[in-house]
C-alpha cells in the first residue's frame, strides 16, 4: 500500500484531504506541524503545506529531499505568486495551489508515483507480466500487450495498489468511481467481467481476479 506523509496545520483542509486519500486506498500519516524531527523512511510520497507553524514547508521539503532525493514531494499552498512557485519547484517535484479539485490532486499524485517507481519494477501474475511503473500488461502466452481502457485501467490499478488484499465492493466502488456504492448497482460486476475477459486465460475460471464469496475480490500474487 502506498504510504503518504501529509503535513497540514489547518484542521478542516487536513481532515478533508486525509479522508479523500484514504478513500482512494492510500495509507496516510497526517501531521499538523513539523516542529519535531520527522523521519521520512518508509514514506512513498510527501505532501507538504507551505504555511506551517514553526518550521515552514519549504524548509521541511528541502530537508526531506536532501535526505532522500528519490522521495517525491508535492507542495500545497494558497500562495500563487510566481516567486513562491519557483522556490517550491527548486526542490519539490510538483506545486499545487489552493483551492484545488480532488481529481487534480489524485492525478498529480499518480504521476509522481509513476515517475519515481523503478523502471525494472515487474509484477508477475500467472501468465501476466505487469510493468507497474506504467501498468503495462503483457500476456506471456501470446507475447502480446493487453490494452485496458477507461475504468478497466483504474480498476486494475486499484487492485495492484492493494495487492493480496481482499477488497469489498464498497471499497472498490468508492476507490475507483469516487462514489458511495449502492446495493444492486451492476457497474462494478460488469467491469470485473470485462476485465477478466482481457486478463484471464479462462474467464469462466478466473485465477487473476479472485472472487471472495460474500465479501468481494482479490488480486493475489
Amino acid at each position: 500500500m502506498v504510504h503518504i506523509l501529509y503535513i497540514e496545520d489547518e484542521f478542516e483542509i487536513g481532515n478533508w484531504v486525509t479522508n479523500l486519500l484514504k478513500e482512494k486506498g492510500y495509507m496516510v500519516t497526517w501531521l499538523k506541524s513539523a516542529d519535531r524531527e520527522i523521519n521520512p523512511t518508509g514514506i512513498d510520497l510527501a505532501i507538504i503545506d507551505v504555511m506551517l507553524p514553526g518550521l515552514d514547508g519549504f524548509s521541511i521539503g528541502k530537508r526531506f529531499k536532501k535526505e532522500n532525493n528519490k522521495l517525491p514531494i508535492l507542495m500545497l499552498s494558497a500562495r500563487t505568486a510566481i516567486e513562491d512557485k519557483i522556490e517550491g519547484l527548486s526542490f519539490a517535484d510538483d506545486y499545487l495551489t489552493k483551492p484545488f479539485h480532488p481529481d487534480e490532486l489524485f492525478a498529480r499524485i499518480e504521476v509522481l508515483l509513476r515517475r519515481f517507481q523503478k523502471n525494472d519494477d515487474i509484477l508477475r501474475l500467472g501468465h501476466l507480466k505487469v510493468y507497474t511503473k506504467d501498468l503495462r500488461i503483457i500476456d506471456q502466452n501470446k507475447n502480446e500487450e493487453i490494452q485496458l481502457t477507461g475504468k478497466q485501467y483504474f480498476l486494475f490499478q486499484f487492485f495492484i495498489r492493494h495487492l493480496n488484499q481482499i477488497l469489498t465492493k464498497e471499497q472498490l466502488y468508492e476507490g475507483v468511481w469516487g462514489e458511495t456504492y449502492m446495493e444492486g448497482d451492476k457497474s462494478l460486476m460488469v467491469h470485473i467481467r470485462h476485465l477478466r475477459e482481457k486478463l484471464e486465460e479462462d474467464p469462466s475460471k478466473p485465477n487473476i481476479i479472485e472472487t471472495i464469496r460474500g465479501i468481494g475480490y482479490r488480486v493475489k500474487q
